[in-house]
């Protein structure tokens, strides 16, 4: 039997799943790393951490499996999207990669606009610069640390790192390097203009492939720190999001995912290239060879939750631990006794700015209407519900563009809380479904190594034989009116606070 290894080097950690060739998880293991905030909006990670957590969880899932490893026909590649690893002329890293989430470059996103203008930015990149995509950090390394930026010679993404690492080879692929905006999105390739006039030289970027394609084999090295045969394949993978979308079957035009992770994103399939003129949302390639997709993005979704657990929790947690549970299901069980709408208690979820639809660093947490009645049980279920609210700012963005929504998959950590599924139904007036894996990036790139390895005819063949929908959950329309009215004052909190964001960014 054929096997396929999914590799996903998220924020919080990475995970390596071993799956066979009916998509069944044989083996699975997680290895965390830390995230370092030198300032408030600054985010940043080490990328041996990641490639330690690589090497780690794919010995791990070896010797869980039992297997002989001449069984792996192909290794796929996820990762958080965006951030930037630098090497130097003989391969070494030159600092930490800020990550996704580092909000440290809005002056240089108006430089970016300046220099290659906004419409014609958005012509070629589909979007507006932004503090979340890699051309931005580059620029305020190349602004603030030039003596960092002189001696750049490669710039990867960070699963494109793991690559390097793997195969010795420097490539990409098209669905992660979108969020680079050095690419021509229509054209699926480098932009000679956006990298001319950012004074980027082009061979500093990898060569750009489709996720399915193979892009190098795992060498000598790195055999002997994974255990992983000489020789087998590693094709392009995916950015997080394509992945994921992949591994929940988001290959066709109507069924849209809905993924609560560390970040929170509605993502729908396009056979073609649609572009929000006001940049609310991103239009970046898919891993399907030919088509795209509309993402939109909310910055702290899961990682509110986690937050509110880390500082507020502590009960909970030492709880947890004692029954051997998870801390979120006991958060689950205290927030499911608090009635829709908390009581007026509305959350915004903008610990680290916000992307859609609002495109703004300055942006900060709220919790709004705290009266003396509220207790933690109120904080914690509208933590949840600001989140899914957030999300419905991003399907509302999507459904103006045109796009059909028959279905929504819910996914990542927030897809397994069965209140969380409930609350986006009610949110949303919309069924929710999950499928029959919740692998989510390591399933998606797996299939994608599958299909590289020839074990898949193309990338839908592989999921219509693969992913199964598993649950239904039906919008109560009641709690929808109710939420409605909810998300009304939810959207207008923005408005009315926009200045002060600004006014308190500048006196940190």
């Amino acid at each position: 039997m054929a096997f396929l290894l999914g590799i996903d080097i998220g924020t919080s950690g990475t995970k390596t799943v071993l799956f066979d060739e009916s998509g069944n998880t044989v083996a699975n293991a997680v290895a965390e790393y830390p995230l370092y905030q030198p300032c408030i909006g600054w985010a940043e990670q080490d990328p041996e951490d990641w490639w330690m957590a690589v090497c780690s969880t794919i010995k791990e899932v070896i010797q869980k499996s039992g297997i002989d490893t001449s069984d792996i026909k192909g290794v796929g590649l996820s990762g958080q999207m965006h951030g930037a690893v630098l090497l130097d002329k003989d391969d070494k890293v030159l600092r930490k990669s800020i990550i996704w989430c580092d909000q440290r470059s809005s002056a240089e996103c108006q430089q970016i606009t300046s220099l290659i203008g906004r419409e014609r930015l958005i012509e070629i990149t589909a979007n507006p610069a932004l503090t979340g995509f890699t051309a931005s950090k580059i620029m305020w390394v190349k602004n603030n640390e030039p003596e960092i930026f002189e001696k750049v010679k490669k710039i990867l993404l960070p699963k494109d790192y793991i690559r390097y690492m793997l195969t010795g080879e420097f490539a990409t692929e098209v669905s992660d390097a979108s969020g680079m905006q050095f690419m021509d999105i229509p054209g699926r390739k480098w932009s000679d203009e956006v990298l001319s006039k950012l004074g980027i030289d082009k061979n500093m970027l990898g060569k750009l492939y489709e996720s399915q394609d193979i892009t190098g084999k795992v060498n000598t090295h790195a055999s002997q720190l994974t255990g992983l045969k000489v020789g087998t394949i590693v094709v392009g993978g995916a950015g997080d999001q394509a992945a994921g979308a992949i591994g929940n079957g988001i290959v066709r035009p109507g069924v849209v995912s809905s993924t609560i992770g560390t970040s929170g994103v509605a993502f729908a399939f396009s056979d073609k290239v649609t572009i929000d003129p006001l940049g609310r949302v991103h239009t970046f390639c898919h891993a399907v060879p030919n088509t795209w997709h509309i993402m939109g993005v909310t910055q702290a979704a899961g990682l509110s939750l986690k937050w509110f657990r880390d500082n507020f929790c502590i009960e909970e947690k030492r709880t947890a631990e004692l029954m051997r549970t998870d801390p979120y299901i006991l958060m689950d069980k205290e927030a499911e006794k608090v009635d829709a709408g908390c009581n007026g208690l509305i959350y915004l979820p903008y610990l680290m700015g916000e992307r859609t639809p609002h495109l703004d660093p300055n942006a900060k947490g709220v919790f709004f209407g705290l009266s003396a009645k509220h207790e933690k049980q109120d904080m914690i279920r509208s933590v949840m519900e600001g989140i899914v609210y957030s999300l419905k700012d991003c399907m509302e963005i999507i459904k103006e563009m045109g796009v059909d929504i028959k279905e929504v998959r819910a996914s990542g950590g927030g897809g397994k809380s069965p209140l969380w599924r409930q609350m986006q139904a009610d949110v949303f007036g919309t069924e929710i479904t999950t499928i029959n894996s919740d692998e989510g990036p390591a399933l998606g790139v797996a299939l994608l190594a599958g299909v590289g390895a020839g074990v898949y005819s193309d990338i839908n063949q592989a999921c219509d034989a693969i992913i199964n929908v598993k649950t239904r959950q039906a919008a109560d329309m009641a709690r929808n009116q109710k939420y409605s009215k909810y998300y009304n004052v939810y959207k207008n909190l923005y408005s009315s606070l926009k200045n002060s964001f600004e006014e308190i960014s500048s006196i940190l």
